[in-house]
């Protein structure tokens, strides 16, 4: 058979079976699965980790089964349509840059359909004096617009932008690696604990070696950055308080933190460590919204011959009293799926408290997960307008867009301080009186997500607590009030804008516990401090995706190397359980 022939044997049987997942998201979970089927492995969780840890395992020769509680797959990386009728929004997540390299190669995802449309310029700030902030990956412009407010800061910028990437060239490998822990198996063989402890000094080795690459003075600074409130950072680097509040959101973004909290310098970095098409520090759109990105990697899975079950909650996950070991997992409706090796793409709160039986984690585990921080203080309003906003700082609007609609669009962060005093205003239980807004507007680019002439409009929001200190989000009104509060704030910027909505879809952080499992509506699993990464995520001592349970690994963003649609931890947990399998 020739190689054209069989790719298109491939994808016509990758259509089929994509059809039956989607057409039997109405049946139930057992009809869905083969009767008495022992799998190699189950991922608990049709997200885009789970999604990539099945496709990888899969395509070593294993039978896998994913299980998805909701009807449609993705995780926060959906698209849905029947919120508002004509429009296609990006529910959760909504930019792509995160997603690393080698699972687009590897996969591939473009074959199976996914496009990505970079944005450029890549960020905009209106002003209230009638100025604004151009960014981008032009260099030329990012000079031409930094000028506007301070030559010093021009300068400076692209000797900030050269310091970061190089500071990504290290945690690459970093987040590429399953952290080594080295704990004590007393039922491996003494070869099996040799090996394991050279290969965790091979990571060792490598590291070092790319650290020495770093250089003393670079590692000074790389230290720095981690440590440091991002405040500190930017007031280092530049006077410009329009430039220093637009990257400070970066280092904000998702957190229940402000820009004066150690440690937000690398959130910082998180959010600049992606890459578009090998340029590093963009983030693109995806054309017909975030749920493309889980299509096409639910194709390569099912391409690879892995089972995807929607409409299939899991409600335990069982485990052998006697030898402790992994069985499988139990299904809301009573179907119970049998296999020695499970990976949960929930948080790690979701697995551990609500999904393991009881008395069987150690002690200290548990206090450690339930102890861990998964506060959030995000709220996404997916919004349906008739029209662009207009911001009375451009003249001159194109119908059609223009460069200050490409980007991400930032509002009410002229100053840090601002940024800070809305984090005051949260950390005391009240949403932000004068919210941290970024604003997206995929489709300026992307045609195929909204009716001709009118548009989806994305809008992320900071801050706003999971729970209130006076009302509660359960309230319609109090719901209602916060998000006409953010279009009034939009308005000042973008005269009209109020008027140009014909609906939104609204998620605070319930909303996104509920809806999608996301413990304490936090976007990725669990805080991003340094207290809760690498060697100490989810928990001290379990950092590798293994758990105290035999069997059962974390596959999600509660594990190394955190949030963000990026699919390491699922391809780095799918390598350690091939190794596992392949060990015994």
């Amino acid at each position: 058979m020739s190689p054209a022939a069989r790719r298109l044997l491939l994808a016509g049987a990758t259509r089929r079976r994509f059809l039956s997942t989607d057409a039997a998201s109405s049946a139930s979970a057992s009809s869905q699965l083969p009767r008495g089927k022992r799998w190699d492995a189950v991922v608990i969780g049709g997200g885009h980790n789970g999604l990539v840890a099945a496709a990888y395992l899969a395509r070593a020769g294993r039978s896998i089964a994913v299980l998805e509680r909701r009807g449609v797959l993705g995780g926060a990386a959906v698209s849905e349509s029947d919120l508002v009728p004509g429009f296609r929004f990006s529910r959760c997540s909504y930019l792509l840059s995160l997603l690393r390299p080698a699972i687009l190669r590897d996969l591939e995802l473009e074959r199976h359909g996914l496009k990505l449309l970079p944005r450029s310029p890549s960020s905009f700030t209106p002003c209230l004096d009638g100025r604004y902030l151009l960014l981008g990956p032009d260099a030329e412009l990012n000079y031409s617009e930094i000028s506007k407010f301070s030559k010093k800061d021009a300068n400076a910028y692209p000797r900030y932008e050269e310091q970061l990437e190089k500071f990504c060239k290290l945690m690459d490998f970093v987040i590429d690696s399953a952290p080594p822990e080295l704990r004590q198996d007393f039922h491996a063989s003494m070869v099996d604990r040799m090996k394991d402890r050279v290969d965790k000094s091979a990571f060792w080795g490598n590291l070092l070696r790319h650290v020495m690459q770093q250089g003393q003075k670079n590692m000074v600074e790389f230290f720095d950055l981690l440590l440091s409130p991002a405040s500190k950072i930017l007031n280092c680097w530049f006077e410009s308080e329009v430039l220093k509040a637009t990257l400070a959101t970066d280092a904000v973004i998702g957190t229940m933190a402000g820009v004066n909290t150690p440690g937000s310098g690398y959130v910082l970095l998180h959010h600049v460590m992606g890459e578009t098409g090998g340029q590093r520090g963009v983030w693109a759109y995806v054309q017909g919204g975030m749920g493309s990105v889980s299509s096409a990697i639910s194709k390569a899975a099912l391409e690879a011959g892995v089972q995807i079950v929607t409409n299939a909650e899991v409600s335990q996950v069982m485990v052998n009293e006697t030898t402790g070991k992994v069985e499988g997992v139990a299904l809301a409706d009573g179907t119970e799926v049998h296999s020695p090796v499970v990976l949960s793409n929930a948080t790690p709160y979701k697995t551990f408290v609500d999904l393991v039986p009881v008395n069987v984690l150690p002690e200290d585990f548990l206090s450690a997960i339930k102890t861990a921080d998964y506060s959030s203080a995000t709220t996404k309003i997916n919004v349906a307008v008739d029209r662009l906003p207009q911001f009375h700082c451009c003249k001159d609007m194109s119908p059609e867009g223009g460069p200050e609609h490409m980007g991400t669009i930032h509002i009410g962060s002229e100053s840090m301080e601002e940024i800070n005093v809305a984090y005051r205003e949260a950390a005391g239980g009240v949403s932000s009186k004068r919210p941290v807004i970024e604003m997206t507007i995929p489709s300026v680019l992307d045609k195929t997500i909204s009716p001709p002439g009118q548009h989806v409009i994305n809008l992320f929001i900071q801050y706003t607590p999971y729970k209130l200190s006076e009302d509660s989000w359960q309230d319609s009104n109090v719901r209602k009030s916060f998000a006409e509060r953010c279009f009034s704030l939009i308005d000042e910027y973008a005269p009209g804008f109020s008027s140009s909505v014909v609906g939104y879809d609204m998620l605070t952080p319930p909303d996104l516990e509920r809806e999608f499992g996301l413990t304490g509506g936090n976007i990725f699993h669990g805080a991003m401090g340094l207290d809760s990464l690498f060697l100490m995520r989810p928990a001290n001592g379990w950092s590798d995706y293994r758990t105290p349970v035999k069997g059962l690994y974390l596959c999600g963003s509660g594990a190394h190397p955190g949030g963000g649609v990026m699919g390491a931890p699922g391809r780095n947990a799918a390598s350690v359980v091939l190794e596992d399998l392949k060990a015994k």
